[in-house]
């Protein structure tokens, strides 16, 4: 078995799941959100946002193979290339920080190291750059129940496991608090603390979307709805 790591960019966007190629819950505000999901504008849209960021910041995320087949994805990004950030009511990301926005390894791939593997990649990207402090992610108190789709068609990481890898509450609240982690912790992980991340990014599985590829197992499309307004519990 084989794996190896791309940078995402326009033509890695395509073994995304179908879904992720056109959900824009980070990408753009929630009014802007809207009206591309109306018009049935939002892979164009996609594309253009990962074509903006490309060259205006760089590289924002890695996409993972096995066997040349796509089996996870990570996508990460200052805050400015995130707008849709800025609706939680824990917003904004600090200035020293990029948001990890959402990460995925496909049910198939769960428990082979792609998780640890991506998020390495994250950080490494990240010091090597210089200038970031952390990283910064919007985690999720509530656990899914039976049958229920996880937050946001699952663009949110659960907040127990962002705790149990290394990252801590920074401004809390009940529901969507948002959680740190200070990249130079990161570089003294020890192999439990990578052991977790795979479970971290194992977990978040993609439910059956209608519109997916047959045969592939898809996270539901975040439709222009928004998280709750500023205050909101």
């Amino acid at each position: 078995m084989s794996r190896r790591l791309e940078r995402l960019t326009l033509d890695t966007l395509d073994d995304l799941p179908l879904a992720c190629r056109s959900c824009l819950f980070w990408e753009l505000d929630p009014v802007r959100r809207q009206r591309v999901a109306r018009a049935g504008e939002g892979a164009a849209e996609k594309e253009g946002w990962l074509s903006r960021t490309l060259l205006e910041w760089g590289s924002c995320g890695r996409v993972a193979y096995v066997d040349d087949q796509p089996a996870g994805y990570v996508l990460y990004a200052p805050a400015s290339f995130v707008p849709g950030a800025d609706s939680f009511a824990t917003a904004p990301v600090s200035e020293d920080a990029v948001l990890l926005a959402t990460a995925m390894v496909l049910p198939a791939y769960a428990g082979s190291g792609l998780g640890r593997v991506l998020m390495q990649a994250v950080v490494k990207d990240l010091v090597k750059r210089g200038g970031i402090r952390a990283l910064e992610a919007f985690g999720d108190t509530r656990a899914p129940g039976p049958g229920e789709p996880p937050a946001y068609g699952g663009c949110l990481l659960p907040a127990d496991y962002l705790l149990a890898v290394g990252f801590k509450t920074h401004r809390p609240h009940p529901r969507y608090p948002r959680m740190r982690l200070d990249l130079r912790t990161v570089l003294t992980w020890r192999d439990e603390v990578e052991t977790a991340l795979e479970r971290l990014l194992g977990a978040v599985r993609p439910v059956r979307h209608p519109a997916a590829d047959p045969g592939r197992r898809m996270p539901r499309v975040t439709d222009g709805a928004g998280p709750p307004p500023r205050g909101a519990r």
